[in-house]
This record gives C-alpha cells, structure tokens and sequence, in this order.
C-alpha cells in the first residue's frame, strides 16, 4: 500500500505505528469470479461478457504488443483495451504491470509509442481530465469526490479516489479490475465486503452483510455492500461511452502550441513569478522544445529554464525542463535549480494552460503555473501585489505584454473607488502605476483594465485583515534515511477579509496576500505524554519543515520512531485581533515513515 496516496484519499488523521502488508499476488479461481458475477444486480449480464460497444484498437504496433493476450474480435476491438480509457499516467502503469505481472516484452521507444497512441485514442476528453488533474500534478489534498462512506471505503482505504476517476469503463469492466483487485491484493476482499460502511443503505454492525434486523424485530431490507455501492457509481460517474469523450474524440486535433506564452507562476515559500515560454515545434506533431525565463516578483532573481513536452490528446501536456546553466553542486532539496517535471492541461482552444512543475522524491516542491498564448493585443498577467488598504496611495505594478507605446492614466481603470494617478513608468511587457483608494471603499475584489485587457478580481480592497491561514492547512511529510529519501513540507501564510458576510472561512471572505509572520512548532496533543514536537524535525525561519531521521531513537520512549503529529504555527508580526493579541493561525502535520515500497511509478514524462 502507498501510504502517500492512502493520505491523499482520506482525511489527515492522528496515527502511529504503520504496519505494512505485502500484496499476495495469486491466480484468480474461475469459481470466484463466477462469485463476484452472482453479486451483480439481478439481471446483470455474467463476468466477461461485455453488452457495450468497444472502441476499436487501429495502431499496429498496439496490436502486435497487447494483441497475443487481449483477444480480437471482428470489429477490432481487443478484450479489456476497447472497454477502457485513461490518462497517459492509467496506461502507463497498466503498460508496467503488464511487464511484471505477464511477461510483456517491449522497448522503451515502443512503450512510449503505445502510451501516446492509447493516450490519445483512448483516453479523456479536457472535460473528464481537468477534475483529476491533481494526481499527474501529484498534489497532495483532501478530495471532495467521495459520493458515501461505501466509496470511500471500496475504494480510498488504499489509494486516493483520483485513480479510478482518471479511468473510464464499461461496467463489466470496472467488475472485471474489482475481481483483480482482489486476485492481487489479499486486504482488498475486507475492504469490498465488510460491514458498516454505510452510504448503501444503513450503518451499523452487519448492516453491509444485509442482515440487519429493525428495532422491533422485523428484518429490514438487505443492503449493498460496498463493492456494490461502488461498482454502481463508477459505472454511472465514470462510464466507457460519455457525451464529454463523443464530442472530443471528433474534434481531437494537433496542438499547435509553438510561440510564445506569459508565464504567471507562484512557488510556495518564494512567492509569484512573471514571464515567458518559448514553444518551439519537436520532430513530431505532438512534441514541443520550450525555454522558460521567469523572473521573481519578490527580489527579482530570475529561473531560466529549457525542456521538452509532449502532448496526448490533444491537450494533455507532460514534459520536464532544466536549468538552462549548470546547477550548483550543493542544492538543497528545495532549490528551484533542480530538473522538474511538468504536468500541464491546455484548453481545447490552445489559448491557454494551467498546471504544476514539480520536483522532489515525492513531489512535494513546485510551482503552480498559468499560461497564456501571446497575440497581437494588449495582455495583464499579474499583479505585483494581491490588495491594498482602503485610504492609502500605493504603487502597483502591471505585467504583460504589447503594452501600447502611448498608454495613458485614463486608459486603466482599477474599480469602484480606486483612482489611477498617474503611470510612473511602462514598457511593453510591465507599467508601475500609483494609485489613490478612497477611505470609503468597499471591501471586495477589483478587476483591473487597461484598455480592452482585463485582470478579473486581480486587486482586493480592504479595510482590515481579519484573519490568517497558514497553507496547506493539513499537511504530510516522511522521515528519510540514508536508504529512504525524506519528504519536506513548505509551509506559508495568507491574510484574509471576512467579506460581505462579517463571517470568518465562508466563501465570501477576500484573500488579500501575505503577512509577515514568525514560525514555530506546537505539540499536537492526542496522548498522554505527547512528546512528538521534541522529535519529529526542524522548522526554518522560511517555514520549510525538515523531517529528522527514520528509524527507532533510543533518546525516545520505547526507542520509539521519530514519527509524529504536530501543529505549525504562524503569529503575525504587526497585526492584532480584536483583543490587541497578534493574528496567530495553524495548520496540522503529519509526520510519517517512508514509503519503503513504491509499487507503480506511473509518471509520465518526454
């Protein structure tokens, strides 16, 4: 089991000790998928019988590597592969377990060859992908897309509910993985059957056997069992044939994405980035060379980058790119100088993009980053600044491009109550303009135009900073070892408005930017004798939290691992709460082992 992506499907709670077990792998008897066809709704067709159309298999090199196994019938379609689609991480994890469980033998070039072809061909449309992408963009949060307790149950005890919706199937099929689930890993049965999940009809002891009895005794109408509640729900929420794949699948085109991109970036810890992404065309239609240069709005430094993409389906980017000179040979682990991998979604229109670069031995550096295809007309990409307080003059800088030559104060316009003074200065890619808000203003969002080119709710007004959050607000990261790798966490902090409402933490409530703040670390009391803040790492003046080592710490209690929970906690340096006390906010860490065993690796990247 990969405990990151068991975090990443459940909400993060108090644990200790983490015991392990190894997947049995074993031949499914007949007699036991003849069982889990008889557990099929009545009427349902039997295991193996598929009543859907396939999507036919074209590509010869597909049919020659996966076609000696997956039968072919007289449409083209071959067994399983037709009732599927999935993103180009989906297949390449399937592509590895065929190697190691079936004795697949196939090249790279040829692996990469029928990745992109099953990518594309059979794969999402934007629509279906878009909702996923925080699993090839390996972000770790707290899903939402848990419909029950039985799902969540079935499904998210092992791996986060992203992976199944990164697939689309036919009914019979997701039975089909459910039956390989449990040939291959022996905790899957428990999960699937066991009783109290709820979500299906009841809760309680025995209530997911369908024996519960009522109150007065009378025996109450059976109830599903999780595997049930679940197969249900994929095969409805994420179904073989949808109107989203019907309309793609036709008006799939090449992506001509070469020229020139603005580049907004934003790198946890180190703040926002603004500037450009050269896209030239690689030796196929879907491959990409890029050279990024990105300059910091906070000091200034500047990371120039160069790489390769490629893209699947017509919109779905993976690539990685370097420094485009020689990284120091002491970087740290969170050094920006490192190589990153890229998972990007582009709009069907080719206008624009937005995903993650990323790095780390889990992923866990990166930056969030929003393109937008350069014209011949004026473009705002970002401010400088995300708020600025009712009754003062500030200075605001603009970033874009083919900014006109002649602009001039009355051609910006920053909302209701802000006055554009006067342009301090401007060229075609940036202007630094000083504005005047009124006392009176409304707290809220403005958007900011220059011209025809518009920045929405790009500058927050305020009155007041009511509160801060410290993000992410729930967090993991993994002690290391000389054999094990550590997994860090950055931490940073974000002030807010109540907004409209004069309620704290509901949707209304304005994000206004950072504050400056000291960092500390506070127990997370759970137990008696809580000592895990005294053991668990270190946290920087930066707010980057370090894990100590694995293993067990004869300084500790029981020689206990250094595994723990704990809070981290911001106290704003110049602000106060009603009380004259500083803002002060938390956010959890779990501090947990390694993942000792990594099973798939299914990234993909050119």
């Amino acid at each position: 089991m990969d405990m990151r992506n068991w975090m990443e499907g459940n909400s993060l709670k108090r644990f200790g000790a983490i015991v392990f077990a190894a997947a049995v792998m074993c031949t499914l008897p007949a007699a036991y998928a003849q069982r889990g066809a008889g557990r099929a709704a009545s009427g349902a067709a039997p295991a193996n019988v598929e009543t859907e159309e396939g999507i036919p298999v074209t590509d010869a090199l597909v049919i020659k590597k996966c076609g000696t196994c997956h039968a072919k019938d007289d449409k083209g379609n071959l067994s399983r592969i037709s009732w599927e689609r999935a993103t180009p991480e989906g297949w390449s994890e399937a592509l590895k377990r065929m190697v190691r469980l079936n004795g697949l033998t196939i090249t790279p070039d040829e692996a990469r060859s029928v990745v992109k072809y099953l990518a594309t061909y059979h794969g999402l449309a934007p629509e279906e992908a878009k909702p996923v992408m925080y699993i090839p963009e390996h972000r770790l949060i707290d899903e939402t897309n848990i419909p029950n307790d039985s799902v969540r149950g079935a499904c998210t005890t092992c791996h986060a509910m992203g992976r199944p919706m990164s697939w689309r199937r036919s009914k019979n099929d997701w039975r089909l993985l459910a039956n390989l689930h449990v040939a291959l890993y022996a905790q899957a049965e428990t999960h699937f059957r066991r009783s109290g999940m709820g979500g299906g009809g009841g809760a309680g002891g025995g209530a997911g056997r369908g024996a519960a009895t009522a109150a007065a005794g009378a025996a109450a109408a059976p109830t599903q069992e999780p595997l049930e509640v679940a197969l249900e729900f994929l095969g409805n929420a994420a179904a073989l044939h949808t109107p989203e794949w019907g309309t793609w699948s036709t008006r799939m085109k090449a992506p001509k994405l070469a020229g020139t991109w603005l580049v907004k970036a934003h790198l946890p810890g180190k703040g926002d980035y603004s500037g450009t992404l050269e896209i030239t065309q690689g030796a196929a239609a879907d491959e990409f060379k890029t050279k990024a240069t990105l300059t910091s709005v906070t000091d200034g430094s500047v990371l120039s980058r160069t790489g390769t993409g490629l893209v699947y389906a017509g919109y779905s980017w993976r690539g990685r790119n370097e420094n485009a000179t020689k990284p120091p040979a002491d970087m740290k682990p969170d050094d920006s100088a490192h190589m990153m991998r890229e998972a990007m979604w582009f709009n069907p229109d080719q206008s624009s993009a937005e995903g993650r670069w990323f790095w780390g031995e889990y992923q866990e550096f990166g930056l969030d980053v929003t393109l937008t295809r350069v014209s011949a007309e004026t473009h705002l990409t970002m401010l400088d600044r995300m708020s600025v307080k009712a009754g003062t003059t500030a200075k605001v800088k603009i970033y874009g491009d083919h900014v006109p030559a002649d602009i001039k104060a009355a051609d910006l316009d920053f909302g209701a109550g802000v006055k554009v003074k006067q342009i301090v200065s401007h060229s075609a890619g940036e202007m630094v303009v000083e504005i005047d808000v009124d006392a009176k203003a409304a707290s809220g969002k403005r958007d900011v135009m220059a011209g025809r080119a518009i920045l929405p709710g790009a500058l927050a007004v305020y009155d007041k900073i009511d509160y801060i959050r410290v993000l992410p607000e729930t967090s993991l990261a993994r002690l290391g070892s000389e054999v094990h790798p550590k997994g860090y966490q950055q931490f940073e902090v974000m002030a807010y408005h109540r907004g409209a409402d004069g309620k704290a933490h509901t949707a209304d409530d304005i994000e206004l930017g950072p504050v400056e703040v000291t960092w500390s670390v506070e127990e997370f009391l759970s137990v008696y004798g809580d000592d895990d803040k005294d053991f668990v790492g270190y946290l920087s003046p930066t707010a980057l939290f370090t894990p100590a080592s694995d293993g067990p710490n004869p300084e500790r209690k029981f020689s206990r691992n250094n595994y723990g929970d704990v809070w981290i906690v911001a106290k704003a340096k110049d602000l106060k709460d009603k009380d004259g006390k500083p803002l002060t906010a938390k956010s959890y860490l779990v501090v947990t082992v390694p993942t000792y065993i990594k099973w798939d690796q299914p990234e993909v990247e050119k």
